[in-house]
């Protein structure tokens, strides 16, 4: 194929979605209401732009030494 059949290939598609939107458009210009979402808002969607918590380094330590205490007791399970 060479490129100018390629661009006439494009241009001809180009045309019909052109006549399918402009079809569509015509057929939903009375804008009905989109469905209610059944689940509600997402969790993400309600914390964007909130400010992120931090722990102190104590926290953070104490929940390092319970996390290596569960890795234990599960490896000592295994055993």
């Amino acid at each position: 194929m060479t490129i100018d059949s390629i661009i006439a290939e494009i241009d001809s598609e180009i045309e019909r979605l052109t006549q399918a939107r402009t079809l569509l458009a015509a057929a939903g210009s009375t804008k009905s209401a989109p469905a209610p979402s059944r689940r509600g808002p997402k969790p993400s969607a309600a914390k964007k732009g909130g400010k992120r918590r931090t722990l102190s380094p104590e926290a953070r330590k104490r929940i390092a030494e319970a996390q290596r205490r569960r890795w234990a007791a599960q490896k000592s399970k295994s055993k």
